[in-house]
């Protein structure tokens, strides 16, 4: 199956993914996210390509904590809203073929393209552009959707009831394909214990798992916890405490992989010997 440009265009489109996670309960996944980057990242300044960076929610604090920010992705429409942000770089891009020079960045982030790679041989090729993008030590983190999300998602909204809703959240915890109704487009869903070998496979070894938003998501209070900032500390708190237990990992419902590409004293791959991996 796969994911066409046209879908993507058709969905991203519709001016959606703006506010996803500013607002409402998706913003534990920003804050999760964000406080797992600051503890991961080179010190600022650095550069960091965000492929796929959407309209630039992340490029923004980034930019903000000092670091040099080029943001890569196959929407125009987000590109656009992206190259208005003061510092921020943006143009279109395509995680499996980044238009930029080897060890040239200090950090890639892929927070949203293997969303839209159902293919195994796609994923991994991005990954290895990754890799062959950063500099030998440099950061490669990339987020998944967890295999289970779409069973507690519909649970937690109420729309598990219905027939449609529930068959389709069960078929993806088959193979991780999710046809979501009325969503404009397919995605893959991970199981979190096939991350670490998609790295692996790409040439990024010793990746390092984080559940993003543990099992706080599916609380029917979530957004008053994030409203009140002391509340929301407490919250984030927890969640670190608990965010690389491997028995937690698949109740969150995105998690975030990273490594680092091996340096100078390390043996690895050549790029081109990367590119053509299933």
């Amino acid at each position: 199956m796969t994911v066409t440009r046209e879908l993507l265009l058709a969905y991203y489109g519709q001016d959606t993914e703006h506010g996803r996670l500013r607002e409402g309960h998706a913003r534990l996944e920003f804050w999760r996210t964000q406080d797992v980057l600051r503890r991961a990242l080179p010190p600022a300044p650095a550069r960091v390509l965000d492929v796929g960076g959407g309209t630039g929610v992340h490029a923004e604090w980034l930019v903000a904590d000092g670091y040099e920010v080029e943001l890569l992705d196959p929407v125009p429409l987000h590109v656009e809203r992206a190259a208005r942000l003061p510092g921020v770089t943006a143009r279109p891009g395509d995680a499996r073929e980044l238009p930029v020079p080897d060890a040239s960045v200090d950090a890639v982030l892929l927070l949203g393209p293997l969303y839209h790679l159902a293919e195994r041989a796609d994923r991994v090729r991005a990954l290895a552009e990754a890799r062959r993008a950063v500099r030998p030590g440099g950061l490669v983190a990339a987020a998944t959707i967890n295999r289970y999300a779409a069973v507690h998602d519909t649970v937690r909204t109420g729309s598990y009831t219905e027939e449609r809703q529930r068959e389709t959240a069960h078929a993806a915890l088959e193979d991780g394909i999710m046809l979501s109704p009325g969503r404009g487009f397919p995605a893959y869903f991970h199981d979190p214990d096939e991350i670490p070998g998609e790295f692996a496979d790409a040439g990024l070894a010793g990746a390092e798992r984080y559940g993003l938003e543990g099992a706080f998501w599916l609380y029917g209070d979530i957004d008053a916890w994030l409203d009140d900032p002391e509340r929301r500390r407490l919250l984030l708190d927890a969640q670190r405490s608990m965010e690389s237990v491997p028995s937690l990992l698949g109740v969150s419902g995105h998690v975030l992989t990273i490594a680092r590409r091996p340096d100078a004293s390390q043996a690895e791959p050549h790029p081109a010997d990367l590119r053509g991996r299933p």
